[in-house]
């Protein structure tokens, strides 16, 4: 039996001791307002408890410890440029991901599956590990531990008692005071105890993988057994014919115009785009799985055997990307209809995103398939990072305002549930319109007046300084507010 269960790890330093506790403390301080430049500064610890830990057990950093390192911190930037908090989302949950990644390394794709998932297993030893050289220092080291705390005690009650006193002296030092220090009141206590426990608590874990992390690559996924050549190749190609017989139709539409198509069925231009799109990406994510499964049944002894595997799914690799650009067709032609929303650009992001899988499965059988499992999960992390800076929210307003500006078609409810992100575009509209668009995200900045530097993203500063420049009309908050909505965004 293959064991993939970490080593024993290598004593804990104090460093790590002392960047974990860090880590908890600026995660008490500082999350408890929002995500924004925030996150960065309480990475930086972390990342130093995970290098401490690392360098204690003798691991050196490898090339794709330091991609999945750089792209998660990379990732950590997004809250901190964009507004929107669903795209925040993705790029911190594949963040946590990609970060578990570097710890593991791993080549193999129950590594790259099974890695994300393996800091989670030492929220209890990370802990534990922490706790036990703990004790070891204090039992060892009690004549310079309790100097060294009665220090700490000393610097804070000084540091509190003048800052306090030159407060209430000067306005300004109040002021830039009240800016750089969290203020925490005892009604959110207990979130921030929270805050405190998990961040110093998930860097313990972090710094433990660190230090002895599971041997995933050790996992072995027995080889299916090898089929012949009839009972594996024929529903292949009877599946490739079908592609192409598709794939002929679609061609013929595009080039012949949609227009004896439409006449023919009966549809509506956006009636068409809207039926196709949905199965089209379906249909490439059962590609995948088709591909995956041959592969696995695939004969594979003699050369011939391997010449066929290659033609038949490097057919099939080539007619699912016609069927991926088929489908991305149909999505745009579905948003001229009726606009961009966060559920399209989403949805149409994730074809993208298989398609370049396909063309990576492509490649991987010219040229090998040991880098496979890496580089798709590189493409994740960098269509992730990609989906957030491009800030989608306000992506969705600039192509809805064009949209606007041609077809006279606009919907300002939709519009109102966009984030600051979205300001800069909406913020082209001709009054009254862009009052009634900007209402709701200018009375959500409202709410937010108070925010910490800390926790305000720079496209929600840049918000504020436009509707600072050109505030909304008063009264633009009722649903007469001046324009009519010709077209909803879901029809």
């Amino acid at each position: 039996m293959i064991d993939f269960r970490p080593d024993d790890p290598a004593p804990i330093r104090t460093a790590t001791l002392w960047a974990a506790l860090a880590t908890g403390v600026l995660s008490m301080l500082l999350l408890g307002e929002g995500l924004a430049v925030n996150i960065v500064v309480v990475a930086v610890p972390a990342t130093l408890a995970v290098y401490f830990a690392g360098r204690r057990a003798g691991r050196r950093p490898r090339p794709w410890a330091l991609v999945w390192g750089v792209g998660g911190l990379a990732l950590l930037t997004v809250p901190a440029l964009r507004a929107a908090e669903w795209p925040t989302f993705f790029a911190v949950v594949t963040a946590l991901a990609a970060g578990s990644l570097a710890l593991h390394g791993g080549r193999t794709w129950p590594a790259v599956l099974l890695g994300p998932l393996g800091v989670f297993t030492a929220l209890v030893t990370g802990p534990a590990w922490a706790w036990q050289g703990l004790r070891e220092r204090i039992g060892g080291d009690r004549g310079r531990l309790a100097p060294l705390l009665r220090a700490l005690v000393v610097a804070a009650v000084l540091l509190f008692v003048f800052g306090a006193l030159f407060a209430g002296a000067d306005a300004a030092f109040a002021d830039l005071l009240g800016a750089l220090v969290p203020d925490i009141s005892v009604s959110d206590g207990p979130w921030r105890i929270l805050l405190l426990a998990l961040g110093l608590f998930g860097t313990l874990a972090a710094a433990r993988t660190a230090a002895a992390p599971a041997h995933w690559d050790r996992v072995q996924v027995p080889a299916g057994r090898a089929r012949g050549r009839v009972e594996w190749a024929l529903p292949l190609v009877g599946l490739v014919a079908l592609f192409a017989v598709f794939n002929a139709v679609q061609l013929a539409v595009l080039f012949g115009g949609y227009d004896a198509v439409l006449q023919e069925t009966g549809q509506t231009y956006a009636q068409y785009a809207r039926q196709g799109f949905w199965q089209l990406l379906m249909a490439t994510l059962l590609t995948l799985l088709v591909i995956v499964v041959a592969l696995r049944w695939a004969p594979r002894t003699r050369s011939s055997d391997r010449t066929l595997v290659r033609g038949v799914l490097g057919t099939l690799c080539a007619l699912a990307l016609v069927v991926v650009a088929s489908a991305v067709r149909r999505m745009d032609m579905y948003v001229e209809a009726y606009g961009l929303t966060r559920l399209r650009i989403s949805v149409l992001t994730m074809e993208l995103w298989l398609g370049l899988v396909i063309v990576l499965i492509m490649a991987a059988g010219v040229w090998g398939a040991r880098w496979l499992p890496r580089a798709v999960a590189a493409g994740a992390v960098a269509g992730v990072l990609a989906f957030g800076l491009v800030s989608p929210d306000g992506m969705i307003a600039e192509r809805n305002v064009e949209r606007y500006e041609t077809t006279g078609r606009f919907d300002i409810e939709y519009a109102r549930g966009l984030s600051a992100d979205a300001v800069p575009a909406l913020d082209r509209l001709k009054e009254p319109m862009r009052s009634c668009a900007l209402w709701d995200i200018a009375a959500d900045l409202e709410d937010r007046a108070n925010s910490p530097w800390y926790a305000t993203s720079w496209g929600e500063a840049e918000a504020r300084r436009i509707l600072e420049e050109r505030p909304v009309s008063p009264g633009a908050s009722g649903p007469a507010c001046g324009v009519r909505e010709e077209e909803a965004l879901y029809p």
